[in-house]
């Protein structure tokens, strides 16, 4: 493996996000709400560390595998998410390290789930660096560098895999960094528009721009106890309606701007993703309309939450857990399938979903009709027996480290057993609030700082779709060969 190559690149990533930390140390001067020091400081420390990994480790050999990938994946995202909690430790808003790290790694992540039990006590520049980690975040961090620094090798598709959530990452460009660039002028253009649309209906700016950073990266960190649930209608359903924009593949906006409107509109992962929210919005809207003002609350309610779990951003208008047992479970599901491959949410995936399911189909109708041949199609094209295995190993690995976190986070006294599964579906699919003790209206302070670890770990394997941490935590991936 090339060791050189993969430290370099963390190098490179902490040198990245110093330069990220400008944002919010311009706001906490702007604001003047002492965070300028701890900023100063997480600043000057990963200049230094970055500095020091690009100077001893810089190397002649830039090619990157499939292995150093995934190992610069995992180790990139452990590195950001170290640095990223020293501002809240630091300024002493989130005095505990363990804390500040869950805090964090759910920011990078995407997923929302929090610690705090006062948001609304944070500083301004403190804010908006937590939520900035979900923007930063749900397109990706590697991806993000790939895009800004000059391109390394024609190996580096092998990053953007590692990072990029989905069964699949292709080229958008024959330049790997062209198709980094166009998937960040994507992601920049439909923040802008969102944040626009918010400041027209009359939300203040700073707090247009910290939901806009959470609608965006699908994270779901507010800056309000009550969520959105304190805004206008029209801002609820603006938030709701990017939420699932930004749930869908990119690749189908740029195939938008390319005038290739069938192409886009033929996705069937898309059709099957715009069906799932209408199916459960609509029963959702039918089960609590007896609890509701009016058929528009009801339909408003339903419709923001069901876009909410499905593109795992987890921001809330109600607090859900109060609804009926069918339109929990309804959520639930949701947090399972999440939204579409090649978008910023979370999630098995909706192209997974309907892979395994035509897979399984395929597989009944040959055990009734032994002689039958037939293929599974996806998009109009047959997949390939490999990407079916590799999609059935992906869905028996992901069940295999949920059951893990399940029982593990089972230990964890006071806590009932539809709290922990809620708390761990909710982390490795990035989506944030879950049932009971972890409920919308309730955060994660309660577990002890082994099990936050834990949950923080869930978070990551869930973000990178577990084989970069998996290879990153392997002992052989350390020992030299």
């Amino acid at each position: 493996m090339n060791r050189k190559m993969v430290y370099f690149l963390i190098g490179r990533i902490l040198l990245l996000e110093s330069g990220l930390l400008l944002l919010p140390l311009a706001v906490s001067i702007y604001y003047a709400d002492g965070g300028l020091f701890p900023f100063l400081i997480t600043i000057a420390l990963g200049l230094a560390l970055g500095c020091l990994l690009c100077g001893l480790f810089r190397t002649d050999d830039p090619v990157i595998f499939a292995k150093e990938g995934f190992f610069v994946t995992g180790l990139a995202w452990l590195s950001v998410s170290a640095l990223g909690a020293l501002p809240f430790v630091l300024s002493g808003q989130i005095p505990n390290f363990i804390d500040a790290f869950f805090e964090t790694v759910s920011g990078f992540t995407t997923t929302g789930a929090s610690i705090l039990t006062d948001v609304e006590a944070m500083a301004r520049s403190m804010l908006f660096w937590r939520s900035f980690t979900h923007w930063i975040g749900g397109m990706g961090v590697l991806v993000l560098m790939v895009a800004v620094m000059p391109n390394l090798s024609g190996r580096t598709i092998h990053v953007l895999r590692a990072e990029m959530p989905g069964p699949t990452m292709g080229k958008l460009s024959p330049r790997l960094r062209d198709t980094a660039k166009i998937l960040y002028t994507l992601y920049i253009a439909m923040t802008l528009l969102e944040l626009v649309l918010l400041v027209a209906g009359g939300m203040p700016l700073f707090d247009s721009a910290i939901h806009t950073f959470g609608t965006a990266g699908t994270g779901g960190f507010g800056m309000k106890a009550a969520s959105i649930a304190g805004y206008s209608p029209y801002l609820q359903w603006v938030i709701a309606v990017f939420m699932m924009l930004f749930g869908i593949n990119f690749n189908l906006y740029f195939l938008l701007l390319m005038r290739r409107f069938r192409a886009a509109l033929r996705s069937e992962e898309l059709w099957t993703y715009v069906i799932l929210i209408g199916t459960a919005t609509a029963l959702i809207c039918w089960n609590i309309l007896p609890l509701c003002a009016g058929f528009s609350d009801a339909l408003r309610s339903a419709f923001f939450q069901v876009t909410s779990i499905s593109s795992t951003t987890g921001f809330s208008t109600v607090d859900f857990d109060q609804w009926p047992t069918l339109s929990r479970m309804i959520l639930v599901l949701l947090m399972f399938i999440g939204a579409c491959a090649g978008s910023t949410a979370g999630g098995l995936k909706v192209s997974r979903a309907v892979l395994l399911f035509k897979t399984t189909r395929r597989e009944i109708r040959h055990l009734l009709h032994p002689r039958s041949v037939t293929s599974v199609r996806f998009e109009g094209k047959p997949v390939e027996s490999a990407t079916l295995i590799s999609i059935g190993t992906y869905f028996a690995l992901y069940m295999g480290l949920f059951a893990a976190f399940w029982f593990i986070v089972s230990f964890q006294p006071g806590f009932d057993g539809v709290t922990n599964f809620t708390a761990v579906a909710s982390c490795l699919n990035n989506i944030g609030p879950g049932f009971n003790l972890v409920g919308p209206a309730a955060s994660y302070a309660g577990y002890s700082p082994f099990f936050k670890v834990v949950l923080a770990f869930a978070m990551l394997f869930g973000r990178l779709e577990i084989y970069p941490m998996l290879i990153s935590l392997s002992p052989s991936t350390w020992l030299k060969k």
